[in-house]
């Protein structure tokens, strides 16, 4: 005889957990009683619960297994939404345990009560609530199946606590297995037919089920192809950036040319991405729900296929059994986009050269270095801001897994994920970028960082404002600025004030020695950087914007 927190961290293990993230909260004692004698999973205490879902998310990134975050009814759930819409739009497996009231007191809103499946059901690929002790396995195994069959995603999961502190037998469920769509043989041979009479062929990676052998596979086949190959929007680590065949990101800042040949390209590859709002520059790359290009799509779920855009070629496959296919493919006898090829990677090396902006600490020239000095198997996060266009345009990424970035856009992402990422694999060097209101909404998980000793390098970009939405404002109000101005701590005192190290940079110049002694403290570090708040973005400064504005 088991009770329910027991027997729920035994599926975990049989499953292959290896982590859990956590707020505690006394609705879920049970499970943290499960928690305490488990040799597997490690049980990671956070500061809020949103940080808590962010970590689980990330750690669903870089591990490929389901990120496990376990948080309490209520506020504790309301918090946790935003890590589970980052996994929703970024389709990263995650299971989120939420500790409910018990049934005797159900539906009568009792303290912090709310409705699991009605709230969640809207935007993760399954909410329920486990009522009865002995179905725990059953709801856990179809949980895994759940978060990383097709499209993977995250699920919640209710714990009533007087169901998961009961007692009872309930045999273990195996080990998830998972599907894997493969394209058919009408597939390959149709895939093969519309690449020989291709003449302006371009391929788009993104999406799930990636790995190193995907990234390397892909590269074996553009570099025997002469392949011009871009990255979705956030996916910019699928393909080393140093390679010949490199075309640059569809996302923030897209370069005109790359756009006009993503437009003009007479075969459209894309591999897992779902060509949302960003990789298609607000769905204007691409006709709706024609495109005017030759596409052939291929995703893990069949739902993707169509949603959006009728491909001539629907692939129903993941990228690891497409990329099989494509290294069968002989070299051809011919490729007459070369040219195009060679074109779009010379205009994406020149892009890496920095543009000056205003101020006495150059954005550019910090991403730059970051990238230059950052080992091969290091690690990229950040959260979302103006900030955020700088390492976009000036980072290179070596290969998978070394960017974490949430599709969706969310603030605040970039230390609970840096955090993960250090926990996940000690020995790589991970770097966060967040600007100053990003980093405020999840920095009080610098305590997280100090707790579990992790070295993880923050860079705060501080230019005293929200940056993206201080842009949008002066282009559709310009000099009507009302919400978007900050008043900000010491951000290196505030390092220092958890045991951490903290300096500041107030010139480009001394960037680089500050970053290595960062790298070099052997524990949490953030190195605030004092932007001049005309420096909005790579290529516009904010007087920039605001005259267009007026304008316009």
């Amino acid at each position: 005889m088991r009770h329910g927190g027991k027997i729920l961290i035994d599926q975990l293990e049989t499953q292959g957990a290896s982590a859990a993230f956590t707020v505690p909260g006394e609705s879920f004692l049970a499970a943290l009683d499960g928690l305490h004698d488990s040799n597997r999973i490690k049980t990671v205490i956070c500061r809020q619960e949103g940080g808590a879902a962010m970590m689980a998310e990330a750690w669903g990134k870089v591990t490929g297994e389901p990120g496990i975050c376990f948080v309490t009814r209520g506020p504790g759930a309301a918090n946790a939404m935003a890590g589970l819409h980052i996994a929703q739009q970024d389709s990263t497996p995650m299971i989120m345990f939420l500790g409910l009231p018990g049934e005797q007191h159900e539906d009568r809103e009792a303290f912090q009560e709310i409705e699991t499946k009605s709230l969640f059901g809207s935007f993760v690929k399954w909410a329920a609530v486990i009522r009865s002790t002995s179905r725990i396995p059953e709801y856990v195994s179809r949980a895994y199946h759940t978060s990383m069959n097709g499209r993977p995603g995250p699920v919640v999961l209710g714990l009533p606590e007087d169901m998961l502190s009961a007692k009872g037998e309930a045999p273990d469920a195996k080990a998830a297995r998972f599907a894997e769509p493969s394209p058919s043989t009408s597939d390959q041979a149709t895939f093969t037919k519309l690449l020989a009479g291709a003449k302006r062929p371009l391929m788009m990676i993104g999406g799930p089920g990636w790995s190193k052998k995907i990234q390397k596979q892909i590269e074996a086949f553009a570099e025997r192809f002469d392949m011009p190959v871009a990255a979705a929007f956030r996916f910019q680590d699928y393909i080393d950036n140093r390679h010949r065949c490199y075309a640059g990101h569809a996302g923030i800042g897209l370069d005109p040319k790359l756009a006009a040949a993503i437009r003009n390209s007479d075969l459209l590859i894309v591999i897992g991405a779902r060509l949302g709002e960003m990789t298609t520059s607000g769905y204007t790359l691409i006709d709706i729900p024609n495109p005017r290009q030759t596409l052939v799509h291929v995703h893990p779920s069949g739902n993707e296929l169509g949603s959006v855009y009728r491909a001539d070629l629907p692939v129903n496959a993941t990228a690891a059994t497409f990329a099989d296919f494509l290294t069968s493919l002989p070299k051809p006898a011919s490729t007459p986009w070369s040219a195009t090829r060679k074109e779009l990677n010379d205009i994406y090396l020149a892009s890496l050269k920095p543009i000056a902006t205003p101020g006495s600490v150059q954005m550019a020239e910090v991403v730059r270095t970051v990238s230059d000095m950052m080992p091969e198997n290091g690690i990229v996060t950040n959260g979302a801001g103006n900030y955020a266009g700088f390492v976009h345009k000036y980072m290179q990424y070596k290969g998978y897994r070394s960017c974490l970035a949430p599709t969706s856009g969310s603030m605040g992402y970039g230390l609970p994920a840096a955090i993960a990422a250090k926990l996940a694999d000690p020995t790589r060097t991970v770097v966060n970028f967040a600007g100053d209101g990003c980093f405020l909404m999840t920095g009080q998980e610098l305590a997280t960082a100090a707790q579990y000793g992790l070295n993880v390098v923050t860079i705060v970009a501080n230019n005293g404002m929200y940056g993206t939405i201080r842009a949008h404002q002066e282009r559709q109000y310009p000099e009507r600025v009302v919400g978007t101005t900050l008043v900000n701590p010491d951000f290196a005192a505030y390092a220092r004030a958890f045991g951490c190290h903290g300096e500041k940079v107030d010139r480009t110049a001394d960037f680089k020695a500050a970053f290595q002694r960062a790298l070099d403290a052997g524990k949490p570090s953030i190195i605030e950087l004092k932007i001049d708040p005309e420096a909005l973005t790579p290529r516009q400064t904010l007087s920039d914007i605001r005259a267009a504005g007026k304008k316009g």
